[in-house]
């Protein structure tokens, strides 16, 4: 019986877009993947010492209404039900303890894929998993850095769209129809989320 291959697209999906969905559909395509999971980030580090990061547990509900139509897009809250500072080598060990019968693949953005080296094990975690990196629009053809020289690029169709334009058009009360799914711009709209405070 061939084994299970699974995509992990990690992230902080604040909030997931459109942009996240058709990524991980094509990457599933293209390394004929059982399904993709998308594992939300208890506390993304790298970002959240920057700006305030929406609560995981919104998160979660969002990327469930995102994927909620695609069985083989599933969300994963392994990060969150760890706890703490997200760190991919303690998720990778934990999924292979608790699925030891599947191949999980990363999946990585070219954005991710040039920090890397900036991980709490400098992506040492990555030597013992396949890697799939995938292009951001108008990031170019980044170079990877040398533990990712075992990772396969996926072309992916380009959209423009990124959380952070999301978040800053519903900050300013604009409509983000058509950059994220209906049921994800019906939480969003319905509890005011991203909304600057007056």
């Amino acid at each position: 019986m061939p084994a299970v291959r699974v995509g992990l697209l990690g992230g902080t999906f604040d909030p997931p877009h459109l942009g996240h969905l058709l990524a991980a559909t094509e990457v599933r395509e293209a390394l004929g993947l059982d399904a993709v999971r998308l594992v939300v980030a208890n506390d993304p580090w790298q970002k959240s010492a920057e700006r305030r990061v929406t609560p995981a547990g919104t998160r979660l509900r969002l990327c469930a209404a995102a994927t909620a139509a695609d069985p083989l897009l599933v969300v994963d809250d392994v990060e969150v039900r760890l706890g703490g500072v997200t760190w991919t080598a303690r998720t990778l060990d934990h999924l292979h303890r608790e699925h030891p019968e599947v191949e999980f693949v990363v999946v990585l953005g070219a954005d991710a894929a040039s920090r890397v080296p900036t991980w709490r094990d400098g992506g040492a975690c990555l030597r013992r998993v396949p890697v799939a990196v995938v292009d951001r629009p108008g990031a170019g053809e980044t170079d990877l850095p040398g533990l990712l020289g075992h990772a396969t690029r996926v072309p992916v169709t380009q959209v423009d769209v990124s959380s952070t334009e999301v978040r800053r058009r519903a900050a300013e009360g604009r409509s983000i129809a058509y950059l994220v799914p209906d049921a994800v711009r019906s939480i969003v709209e319905r509890e005011r989320l991203y909304r600057r405070r007056s």
